[in-house]
């Protein structure tokens, strides 16, 4: 009997990943090409619950910039009270919707995240306030859930804020585009200290 914490029963999950599964990057430019969205945490009860807490914390800390790594489609960002905002993505078809859905708010821009060819020594990306919201449990491979956490935290200046699930166990998981990520432990094994 093969056990889910298996050393064995992880290889096999991981080799049928690879076989699979498009990788990140493609499976959100298909989502989003074929007229997908961000998905329900990006709408609804859920929207407006981050919304309202990312806003409270803002205001309250007087955050004067954000940027947030994986914006996608944009819905979620219509409930945002940010005085500065830079929304990144992997994928250019949300990128364009962004551009298009706030062509006239001179108070957002957009760019096409690559985590391959992110290196800001200038700190052109740093904001006080970096936010992945929904984002890390869809980075199933591990090289890119590394960069994607250092990008995270050297992006911010002062805050960062997390929503997602903070575990290993990946025994829910429903499909291959999900990989629940402990990231508090990668926190302080990396960032705190």
């Amino acid at each position: 009997m093969i056990l889910k914490n298996n050393l064995f029963y992880k290889y096999i999950e991981r080799c049928l990943r690879e076989i699979l599964f498009p990788g990140t990057v493609n499976c959100w430019e298909k989502v989003y090409a074929s007229g997908g969205n961000s998905g329900r945490g990006s709408y609804g009860m859920l929207a407006t619950y981050k919304a309202n807490f990312v806003n409270a914390f803002v205001k309250k800390n007087r955050v004067r910039s954000v940027i947030e790594f994986g914006c996608g489609d944009g819905n979620q960002l219509r409930f945002a009270k940010y005085p500065k905002y830079i929304g990144l993505d992997v994928s250019a078809t949300a990128i364009k919707k962004c551009m298009k859905i706030f062509r006239h708010d001179t108070t957002k821009s957009f760019f096409l995240y690559n985590p391959e060819y992110f290196i800001d020594k200038v700190n052109v990306f740093k904001c006080d306030l970096s936010i992945s919201l929904d984002v890390i449990f869809h980075l199933v491979e591990d090289d890119l859930y590394e960069k994607y956490m250092y990008h995270l935290f050297q992006s911010a200046d002062k805050f960062v804020i997390i929503y997602s699930s903070n575990t290993e166990d990946n025994a829910l998981s429903k499909g291959f585009h999900i990989m629940h990520h402990e990231f508090t432990g990668w926190v302080k094994r990396n960032i705190a200290g």
